[in-house]
């Protein structure tokens, strides 16, 4: 856990260098920022989408997730969570309630989904070895300040999925660890890769990508091996 409590660290600190950033900005400096910020959300989601080995799987994974939470309808869900917690964290003008859940959403995927994040948590509760989270958190606490300054207090949140994903990988390293193969962790950060592609494309774009309501896609390749195995034998 103390990796994954470095990496939270690094997060908080980087979204309030991020805010103390946003005060000074001039509003068609802020729009910008946030075209370019959602250039390299997009940049990053395809060169995860790209280490694919199995094409099928991820459309098989866009398509049974995006069924599973358009009829949970998460992204309902999420945006009544950013209006919450926008009421009692902003004060004043920190932006609409969508740029909140906004940049929740974005920097929970980008922080969360990846190799770094499975391997790194595994590392440190099987072997007490930090080093891959430490070298996570660095990038993590720059992508914080980046995203903060350009989409407000809400990328504060994404501490919180941080701390549950990698804690409970860490905390349950010895009985997941062999349900996370290679070739899971790969199909599950190229899902999870386009979902972040998605984001930026919104950012860049304007679009309304309803992303929240393809989240179960991350976790079809997890259950997709083990169920292939037991049928092929």
């Amino acid at each position: 856990m103390i990796g994954t409590l470095i990496n939270v660290a690094a997060i908080l600190v980087g979204v309030a260098l991020g805010l103390v950033l946003r005060r000074g900005m001039k509003p068609r400096v802020s729009q910008t920022v946030m075209q370019g910020v959602g250039l390299s959300v997009v940049l990053i989601g395809l060169s995860g989408a790209l280490e694919t080995e199995n094409t099928l799987l991820v459309i098989l994974s866009m398509v049974l997730g995006g069924v599973a939470g358009s009829l949970l309808d998460i992204q309902a869900r999420m945006d009544r969570l950013g209006q919450w917690a926008q009421r009692r964290l902003s004060r004043g003008g920190e932006g609409a309630d969508n740029t909140f859940a906004q940049g929740f959403v974005t920097a929970s995927l980008v922080f969360c989904v990846g190799a770094m994040a499975v391997v790194g948590a595994l590392d440190s509760g099987i072997r007490g070895d930090h080093s891959t989270l430490i070298a996570k958190s660095a990038l993590d606490g720059v992508a914080a300040a980046v995203f903060a300054s350009s989409m407000g207090v809400g990328v504060m949140l994404s501490a919180v999925p941080v701390l549950v994903y990698q804690g409970l990988i860490a905390l349950l390293g010895t009985v997941v660890a062999p349900l996370l193969s290679d070739s899971v962790i790969t199909e599950m950060s190229a899902v999870g890769g386009l979902l972040i592609a998605a984001i930026g494309l919104n950012m860049v774009l304007d679009k309304d990508i309803k992303v929240a309501n393809l989240l179960p896609a991350i976790l079809v390749p997890f259950l997709y091996f083990p169920i292939y195995r037991l049928i092929v034998g």
